[in-house]
């Protein structure tokens, strides 16, 4: 018994009392690739936007539900939702909906690493503080809702 203890995960083991919902409305954009001018790099201006729609949202949120920046372990889970072509036939479209076409770009990891950074400093103080992180991408009404959850301090 004890050896199972001692296996478990020791973050799995408390209840997560906290939860924030984060929505943000239109297309989720992934994390760009850095550019490169005058020898030094920098972030693209899409994905900056982006980053900082996330850390606003966020921050309404944290706000309107009286919660502060967590230095606790947490679960990220994020559902990234994209439009449905507009050339697509009406049969696609509808087995889009169902779940039998899935987006392709932007990759599920570039999303990801776009909420990730988005969340540092203002959910989370380092986003070396996600121990479990779930990711999704489907099709339907464009937006990303992310739920961050953590054991109460």
């Amino acid at each position: 018994m004890d050896k199972e203890k001692l296996a478990q995960d020791r973050y799995t083991s408390r209840p997560l009392a906290q939860a924030l919902h984060v929505v943000v409305e239109g297309q989720p954009v992934g994390k760009g690739r850095p550019r490169f001018a005058n020898n030094r790099a920098y972030t693209p201006m899409k994905t900056k936007n982006y980053e900082h729609r996330v850390g606003e949202a966020a921050k309404l949120e944290m706000r309107f539900q009286g919660v502060d920046l967590t230095e606790q372990p947490v679960k990220l889970h994020i559902l990234a939702q994209f439009e449905i072509p507009k050339s697509w036939p009406k049969w696609k479209r509808q087995a889009a909906l169902l779940g039998i076409y899935t987006p392709g770009r932007p990759d599920i990891d570039n999303v990801a690493k776009a909420v990730l950074d988005a969340f540092n400093g203002i959910v989370y103080k380092d986003d070396a503080q996600v121990y479990e992180l779930t990711v999704k991408k489907t099709y339907g009404q464009p937006l990303m809702v992310a739920t961050v959850s953590w054991a109460d301090d």
